[in-house]
């Protein structure tokens, strides 16, 4: 295995299968991996087989909540720049104190959210992160099975909408997710990643063909 998939202390110990189904999500790529597969094993397969999207996806299952929620505030950034809006300044204070308290501040964040807040993601995965659909009475109901990785998720693809290359941005994506998975704060450099499409043939080698 390689480096880059090695000491994700934060990921559970189970099967990436397992996680995935808790989760309800689904990956695209059919995995060759056995059923018993780590999810740092499905990543290098899927590595492999330049699936950024599904190792986007597994990430979005693999890491806890709270680090998951974290790697969407991240992601957030890159929409929202240095202007913060409610919703990700109420889900960056829960990561850093995750109490009820917090907690209620991230629920009236949403509820006062604008219809075009590009945080609203990230706002409700902190709300649903501790498993249950909010402080008070709304913690007698659990939150909807794989809701926070559904938000996280879909918060980092956000951001390849305003990405000046997205298959470069995904490769940022997960490597702040394997860092976050290792215990770090997911705030790592841009990738030197070769995104380039190869030249297409000039007509005389479509003939020669």
């Amino acid at each position: 295995m390689s480096d880059r998939f090695k000491d994700l202390k934060k990921i559970p110990a189970q099967p990436a299968v397992r996680l995935l189904a808790v989760a309800n999500a689904k990956l695209q790529t059919p995995l060759e991996s056995p059923a018993n597969a780590s999810v740092a094993v499905v990543l290098e397969e899927l590595a492999g087989k330049d699936a950024l999207p599904d190792m986007l996806r597994l990430m979005s299952v693999a890491l806890p909540p709270r680090e998951a929620v974290w790697w969407a505030c991240v992601a957030a950034r890159d929409l929202v720049g240095d202007e913060m809006t409610p919703c990700l300044k109420a889900a960056e204070d829960w990561v850093f104190s995750p109490t009820d308290e917090k907690r209620r501040a991230v629920q009236v964040a949403l509820e006062a959210a604008e219809m075009d807040d590009e945080t609203v993601l990230v706002a409700t995965a902190a709300l649903y992160a501790p498993g249950d659909l909010g402080p008070g009475e709304m913690a007698e109901h659990p939150a909807p099975p794989g809701a926070v990785s559904s938000c996280t998720f879909g918060q980092n693809l956000m951001t390849l909408g305003t990405a000046e290359d997205p298959v470069r941005q995904m490769h940022w994506l997960v490597d702040r997710a394997l860092d976050i998975a290792r215990g770090g704060n997911g705030k790592v450099p841009v990738p030197e990643v070769d995104t380039s499409l190869p030249p297409l043939p000039d007509d005389d080698e479509e003939e020669d063909a």
